[in-house]
């Protein structure tokens, strides 16, 4: 009988800086109290796929639980594949802000950087 090769772990889902787990929590206990953010991935742009964030009262069926840093998030069923190992970040910048990605499974972004492809 063969010897199995023990499994090597898989990155984390998803994973959040000190910076987006402080926004989130500020927008928990603010205007979104009670409710949870939920990231998918949706067809859209120049190169196919976009994030996509939503406040929801209540996970939707299959929704992968991610505790990070003392919150929850949701992340859609089927943009798991799209996202392990991705970093949520959020940046301030002179006329905007907002959460930003750092995704290892992209191989790149459109020119306005609204959309990815993997």
């Amino acid at each position: 009988m063969a010897e199995m090769k023990p499994s090597r772990a898989l990155p984390p889902l998803l994973t959040m800086t000190d910076r987006a787990a402080e926004r989130l929590k500020a927008l928990y206990a603010g205007a979104q109290h009670g409710k949870l953010l939920r990231i998918s991935v949706g067809k859209r742009g120049c190169s196919g796929l976009s994030y996509e964030m939503d406040f929801v009262d209540q996970p939707m069926p299959g929704d992968e639980r991610v505790n990070d840093q003392g919150l929850v998030l949701l992340v859609d069923q089927k943009a798991t594949l799209f996202l392990i190992g991705t970093v949520m970040d959020y940046a301030v910048k002179d006329l905007e802000s907002g959460f930003t990605f750092t995704n290892p499974n992209e191989k790149g972004r459109c020119g306005c950087g609204e959309s990815f492809h993997v």
